[in-house]
């Protein structure tokens, strides 16, 4: 993984802090919507969204990586979820 260590701890640890539930409730339904293709990458970007850091994502990680790269850590931390 492309990921630095201290950036892939901070993003963990700010997803940690998402509603599991609804999280899973949100996974269900996106299993439901026809226009989701890839239903797995939709629900791991969409829970970075709701952790809301796409801001310090676009600050300090696309100077060193790609959207490729952020999804890899991305699935990783949502296995480490458990979601």
């Amino acid at each position: 993984m492309k990921i630095n260590k201290e950036h892939y701890q901070h993003i963990l640890t700010v997803m940690s802090h998402i509603d599991l539930p609804a999280a899973r409730n949100h996974k269900e339904a996106l299993k439901n919507d026809e226009r989701v293709k890839d239903i797995e990458k939709r629900f791991r970007w969409d829970l970075m969204y709701a952790a809301n850091l796409s801001p310090w994502i676009c600050d300090n990680l696309y100077s060193y990586m790609d959207d490729s790269h952020i999804d890899t850590a991305l699935r990783s931390i949502v296995r480490e979820l458990g979601l």
